[in-house]
């Protein structure tokens, strides 16, 4: 399991978590972090991260740019995997850069990706030696109405013949996904720290969870002074 993170005192936090396996961040996150210079907050995440896998994404719109940033990132550090999105905002495709990254010897994070075609085309890139992560946004498939289950299984098939490529489940939207992305093959799932919150909930006893409720909703009544008359 990865942590989604944005300020060095979450990565910090969970880095000594052992149920915490990497962490992830991206520009979003960043801005809501507050981050404005990215090198000094992503030398802090290298050293807060402990030496578990962070991924650090470019900023950048053009292959070229994407491709020098990428080296950049990738010198910071052993355990950084360079997050390189599936396309740019124009929807070209960036797996010349990904291509390019791997073979200089530098770990990379396909992010981003939706669509079989995308898989499709990553899938006949990539090499058995390769050390890739493939973020596949689960949670926005869901998002547009389509079961993402059937989909990961297919992609988990479909990476089977890649030993250092893992399927990321991405963008999760409640704890039912953490048990669906292990029950697919998923080799990783990233949550955010609002999640987290949420996994003592995992086999939680529905009676008393339904007690809980009932009670929640009486004594929020009684604190707002609700009366029915």
């Amino acid at each position: 399991m990865f942590t989604d993170a944005s300020t060095i005192p979450e990565i910090r936090g969970y880095a000594s978590e052992a149920w915490v396996a990497g962490f992830t961040t991206n520009p979003t996150l960043m801005r809501k972090g507050g981050v404005t210079n990215y090198r000094e907050f992503a030398l802090d995440a290298i050293a807060a991260s402990a030496g578990k896998p962070l991924s650090l994404e470019v900023v950048a719109d053009d292959l070229d740019a994407m491709t020098a940033q990428g080296l950049v990132l990738g010198s910071w550090g052993a355990n950084v995997n360079v997050k390189i999105p599936i396309t740019t905002t124009g929807g070209e495709s960036c797996l010349p850069v990904v291509r390019t990254l791997l073979d200089a010897g530098i770990d990379v994070n396909v992010t981003a990706i939706m669509t079989d075609d995308q898989m499709k085309f990553l899938t006949a890139m990539l090499n058995p030696e390769d050390h890739v992560i493939v973020s596949v946004f689960a949670g926005r498939i869901a998002d547009t109405g389509v079961d993402p289950v059937p989909v990961m299984t297919r992609y988990v098939e479909q990476l089977a013949h890649l030993p250092h490529a893992q399927l990321l489940w991405a963008s999760p939207r409640e704890v039912l996904n953490l048990v669906q992305a292990s029950q697919c093959g998923c080799d990783i799932i990233t949550v955010t720290p609002d999640l987290l919150k949420k996994l003592d909930l995992i086999g939680k006893d529905l009676g008393v969870f339904s007690l809980e409720t009932v009670r929640m909703f009486y004594d929020d009544a009684l604190s707002a002074g609700l009366d029915i008359t």
